[in-house]
């Protein structure tokens, strides 16, 4: 776990989680290696009667109950299948509901198109908050 995030607009609690390679690599100053792989669970805000989300002691959101799950991976050589203006590096994603199934209603080119404007800090929102999480 590197790092958690309140998302307002869509009532989640998220956290974040990399694996021990990524941070590895991260501490030694190197980039992200293939191997890498990267994982958000969402969660459903708590709400309170009148559909606000409910914060903790420090204003952040209190977690319910777990609404899904996206991963990204990066291996070697992955990616080629996708156009240039969508590809992700050698990044690819998967989204997973509840029950850890593969949710089949995903669109999942969604995640190339909101990414590809990170391609110079290898296609990752949280970046810097998984280095700050390496120190």
């Amino acid at each position: 776990l590197y790092t958690t995030v309140d998302r307002p607009d869509i009532k989640q609690y998220r956290e974040l989680f990399a694996n021990a390679e990524a941070i590895d690599a991260l501490k030694l100053g190197k980039p992200l290696p293939s191997g890498t792989v990267l994982t958000l669970v969402q969660y459903k805000a708590q709400l309170d009667g009148d559909g606000n989300p409910k914060k903790d002691g420090n204003g952040r959101f209190i977690k319910g109950d777990i609404a899904g799950y996206a991963v990204m991976e990066k291996r070697t050589g992955w990616g080629t299948e996708h156009a240039p203006d969508v590809r992700n590096g050698e990044w690819e994603y998967q989204a997973f509901t509840a029950d850890k199934t593969v949710n089949e209603k995903a669109a999942l080119d969604k995640c190339f198109v909101c990414h590809k404007p990170l391609e110079k800090q290898d296609f990752v929102f949280s970046l810097e908050a998984m280095k700050a999480a390496a120190r």
